[in-house]
């Protein structure tokens, strides 16, 4: 992962997961690897799911004012890394974008066997759950990328 600058996270609206899993990377990061949240389809610019930014807050985390973005053609590069939330909606960032490079899953390269639950629309607790399940999973992203700067 050395050659890896920058690492943006990616789901359907980029306004749940990806944000969540940006500001939990972002609080345990000691590289110089930047990190940004982007939606595969954002009609508009949303802020934050108020149900990601209660467990985030109710957690400990500082939550940054936010925005959704679309993820575009410029955010490809050959030191970005793309991890999406599910297989889905790699396979759709392959298809809209055929000449892009290092899309994976965030779970198939931390070697977990689930992916990260979608929890739109369902009660706080599955933000809750999502939140824990994603935790664990940053841990390992954290210590594949900040391998030996800590």
């Amino acid at each position: 992962m050395a050659d890896i600058d920058r690492i943006i996270f990616v789901e359907d609206h980029g306004n749940e997961r990806a944000i969540m899993a940006k500001i939990m990377f972002d609080d345990g990061n000691t590289s110089d690897v930047i990190t940004e949240a982007r939606g595969i389809t954002v009609l508009f610019p949303e802020p934050m799911n108020q149900k990601v930014e209660a467990v985030l807050i109710s957690n400990g985390y500082k939550v940054p004012e936010f925005k959704s973005r679309q993820i575009e053609t410029d955010d490809f590069s050959d030191k970005t890394l793309v991890l999406t939330m599910e297989e889905r909606q790699k396979n759709k960032l392959i298809e809209r974008f055929p000449d892009a490079k290092n899309i994976q899953v965030l779970t198939d390269l931390t070697g977990d066997e689930l992916e990260i639950m979608d929890p739109i629309g369902a009660p706080l607790q599955s933000y809750g759950l999502c939140f824990e399940s994603l935790s664990i999973i940053i841990k390992k992203l954290l210590l594949l990328v900040c391998k030996g700067e800590r």
